[in-house]
């Protein structure tokens, strides 16, 4: 359990809480969305990496006594899924709660805390529903042929890029730009249809199924309100999701930012590619969990800058098991300085700086290396 004090952890030097380089004023609760999984396969090391340093953002911010509100969505609305379970004879629902349920496994054995909500797309497509609604009264969107299309024309250069690239990354990640019912070939669904094989639900502009961006969008509103601290993914969700999903939220309610924070968690890749389901170069959870411990894998995930991507080197894991143990032995000495305690809290509240934060923890032994077991959940 993380430590609770007064506000600051006990013998830090009173520095606030830095994210992203910036400082960042802690609300209370301080509000956290996670984008989840969808559950058509296993667990690997780039999702497992995403949801490890989640769970220390929220740690640290409970180091400095102020409660968090967590939120990690489930997508069991995609169609992906869909496909994925209907070729293996089951329906989408019950085949996401099975991968779901190893999942869970999975993040239990690293130690990553349940969060308060973990919404289920299919559980709030009302709620995508109203958004879609929201969006045509305010003109951010337009219904044609059943489809309700967010009008999305400003989203690319809002995220920093050109039409050029922001086309490929969309059609990289399943939209369709050439759609020819579209005004602009960066508006999006928030709603549309559903044919032969695809879950379906009621809606004003006829039976259909939430678009990707939206569902997100809907259940962390749904949660946590118009307005988030820390919007939390991997890297390689900047882009179309994470921009559509701030864009949406933002126009629904007129708050300003959706979020006041984005981390994006760097992506782990093999021989030079990002670690994905689609192109099958994964490094898997369950496999990795059968030659080391839980706390070794978390070290693994967490000694390191949170927004670096990196490769995964199977001799990483000995290092990481070594680096532990070094960790463990020196908790095991006498208390040592408040000043060793406050630097341990000072480089977690800087950033997450684990790296720096371990390193003082093993020179100084004792008190300093405990928080940092404690806070980082290496036990």
């Amino acid at each position: 359990m993380e430590p609770h004090l007064g506000g600051q952890v006990a013998g830090t030097s009173g520095t606030g809480f830095v994210l992203g380089g910036a400082p960042l004023p802690l609300t209370v609760p301080t509000r956290i969305y996670v984008c989840g999984i969808t559950p058509y396969d296993v667990t690997h090391l780039g999702h497992a990496s995403t949801f490890v340093w989640a769970d220390v953002l929220a740690r640290v911010v409970r180091m400095t006594g102020t409660e968090t509100e967590v939120t990690r969505n489930v997508t069991d609305v995609d169609d992906v899924l869909t496909r994925t379970a209907a070729d293996r004879g089951r329906t989408y629902d019950e085949f996401g709660l099975r991968q779901e349920f190893w999942f869970d496994r999975a993040m239990s054995a690293l130690h990553v805390r349940a969060p308060q909500h973990t919404p289920h797309a299919r559980h709030h497509v009302r709620h995508v529903v109203a958004l879609a609604a929201a969006l045509l009264e305010t003109d951010a969107a337009y219904e044609r042929d059943g489809y309700v299309y967010f009008r999305g024309a400003d989203v690319p250069a809002s995220a920093g890029l050109d039409r050029g690239s922001a086309l490929a990354l969309s059609a990289e990640y399943g939209d369709d730009p050439d759609d020819e019912r579209r005004d602009d070939p960066f508006d999006v669904p928030v709603w549309r249809p559903s044919g032969d094989g695809h879950p379906a639900w009621p809606s004003p502009w006829g039976p259909g199924r939430p678009g990707w961006h939206a569902e997100c969008a809907a259940m962390a509103m749904a949660t946590l309100g118009g307005v988030l601290d820390v919007l939390v993914g991997g890297a390689d969700l900047a882009f179309p999701h994470h921009a559509y999903q701030v864009a949406m939220a933002g126009a629904a309610t007129g708050a300003g930012p959706f979020a006041r924070r984005q981390f994006r968690v760097g992506t782990v890749g093999l021989d030079g590619e990002k670690m994905a389901k689609s192109t099958g170069n994964l490094v898997l959870v369950q496999d990795l969990l059968e030659q080391t411990s839980g706390a070794a894998l978390r070290m693994l995930l967490l000694d390191r800058p949170w927004a670096q991507a990196w490769d995964f080197r199977s001799g990483d894991i000995d290092l990481a098991a070594q680096r532990l143990e070094e960790l463990y032995v020196a908790a095991g000495r006498k208390p040592g300085s408040a000043a060793a305690v406050a630097a341990v809290g000072d480089a977690l509240l800087h950033d997450l700086d684990v790296p720096t934060a371990v390193n003082h923890a093993i020179d100084a032994g004792g008190d300093a290396a405990r928080l940092a077991i404690r806070t980082l959940a290496l036990q």
